[in-house]
């Protein structure tokens, strides 16, 4: 099944619903099947094997998204953040791409020699040309080639077949469950995968798309109210930045009845604040992965409210997790030898089901012989199969022979009153192995000394876990998609 599928479902469901943009005069499902056409069309002229796009989210990224499908090639959003010289390096591992890149960042690849269109040069050609059918791959051909992050090594393009994808679709959402007033609004970047299942979750609900190219606090807010936008997802610091603009205040959008969130872990701090500034809306951790096609685990918005009032412990702790296994989805908890690990013992989360593609562009399948996936992230499962994810395996500090979660460091630091932000991480010790350092972002008009933090520390855990050094920073380096870079701080901190 090709993800175009999901279109011609949408508009064999209702041709005329607005699918993008706003209630008078955005875009119907059979308008943007109509120009998915013509853009397939002018790929398919081209020549054009990848159709590369550089741009912030918006109208276009689902035409793209869709286009690509159509002309039978697949979509390859890259991040435009980048500097030249990395967005260069990209291009490497690009197969006769036609590039789409917003002007600010065209020049690169035109420099590059190649054939670059801005959205809107492509928007016109594709609504004037011809509308190409019968072009579209099959269910194992790449519908989307994303790059990771890089935040500790170099990226790779993870490949997601038209089946990883329509699995995820099929397994996750009801089609056309959405209400007739249903709005979402869309701000992921569309080089993460969310950005991408985003697209297809919601046009296959049937719910509207409105979206925000550039994230700031106050727009986003604003654009809530005036669309009446009934669902949303945002990366963890987008909603660190939401609650830091309410400053205590109620969000005060009352068509706002789902947020979702996902991408990064989730500072308990921020969740608490952001669960009482909006009262009224239900909240959802979805965890997943580039290689797993986005969500593979749910918290829904009962299980935040039930955590958050619960006296229990155990219960309460639940606000921490990424809650359970969506269907389709298997998981196993092993440990470094590969051994599975009853529930409740820490271990490496391994997973497996139809969304999984656990491949790189290039290189073999990561899959093992039974098609499980080695993610890499330290997890556990609760007795009601809850799972809690610890942080990357690579991030483990090892002190004096003893396994540290920074996650766990982390957490009791944010407990602080002064501290706003925290990264902890392991730096090379010739006695020790490592030590442990923590950079600490603190509240505006807040007053502490490294001492007391480590004394705070101390207080919670054992002395092994507590900092070594306490570095002070203004800010701490993110990916746009909310992923610390820990590389960096450790870079810094060797170079110091």
């Amino acid at each position: 099944m090709n993800i175009a599928m999901l279109l011609d479902m949408a508009v064999a469901g209702d041709p005329d619903r607005v699918a993008i943009g706003s209630r008078r005069s955005g875009t119907t499902c059979a308008e943007l099947r109509r120009t998915a056409a013509g853009v397939a069309g002018v790929v398919h002229r081209a020549g054009a094997r990848e159709l590369v796009f550089a741009g912030v989210n918006g109208p276009v990224f689902p035409l793209l998204l869709f286009g690509a499908a159509l002309a039978g090639v697949p979509l390859v959003p890259v991040n435009y953040r980048l500097s030249a010289e990395a967005l260069t390096g990209l291009l490497q591992h690009t197969e006769k791409p036609l590039v789409v890149a917003d002007e600010p960042f065209a020049e690169v690849f035109t420099a590059a020699g190649l054939d670059v269109r801005t959205p809107e040069e492509l928007l016109a050609e594709g609504r004037a040309a011809e509308p190409a059918e019968g072009l579209e791959g099959s269910a194992d051909d790449p519908a989307v080639l994303l790059f990771t992050s890089g935040t500790t090594a170099a990226p790779k393009a993870a490949v997601l077949r038209h089946r990883h994808l329509t699995s995820y679709v099929l397994q996750t959402v009801e089609f056309g469950s959405a209400d007739p007033d249903d709005t979402v609004l869309a701000c992921v970047p569309p080089y993460h995968v969310a950005g991408v299942g985003s697209v297809l979750s919601n046009l296959y609900a049937g719910r509207r798309m409105v979206h925000l190219g550039t994230f700031e606090a106050g727009a986003w807010l604003e654009l809530v109210r005036a669309e009446g936008v009934t669902s949303a997802m945002v990366v963890p610091t987008m909603l660190a930045r939401v609650v830091e603009h309410l400053a205590g205040r109620p969000a005060e959008v009352p068509t706002l009845r789902a947020l979702a969130y996902g991408g990064a872990r989730m500072p308990r701090t921020v969740l608490e604040a952001a669960l009482r500034a909006f009262p009224g809306t239900g909240f959802t951790n979805a965890y997943g992965l580039t290689e797993t096609s986005s969500t593979i685990a749910l918290l829904g918005p009962d299980d935040h409210r039930a955590a958050l009032s619960s006296d229990n412990p155990s219960v309460r702790a639940r606000l921490g997790s990424a809650g359970r296994m969506v269907p389709g989805v298997e998981a196993q908890i092993r440990d470094a030898a590969g051994a599975a690990m009853p529930t409740g013992v820490p271990g490496e989360l391994w997973v497996r089901g139809p969304q999984v593609s656990g491949e790189y562009k290039g290189a073999a399948a990561l899959l093992d012989a039974d098609g499980w996936f080695h993610t890499r992230d330290l997890a556990h499962f609760d007795d009601e199969g809850y799972l809690f994810i610890a942080g990357r395996a690579d991030d483990t500090i090892i002190r004096g022979g003893e396994n540290i979660a920074p996650a766990e460091v982390e957490d009791v630091l944010l407990r602080h009153a002064a501290v706003r932000e925290v990264a902890v991480v392991g730096v090379p010790d010739e006695e020790w192995g490592e030590r442990i350092a923590a950079f600490v972002v603190t509240h505006e008009g807040s007053a502490v000394d490294a001492e007391s933090l480590r004394g705070w520390v101390r207080g919670h855990l054992r002395g092994s876990k507590t900092p070594d050094v306490v570095v002070f920073r203004d800010e701490l380096p993110y990916t746009p998609t909310g992923k610390l870079l820990r590389r960096e701080l450790l870079t810094t901190i060797r170079k110091g």
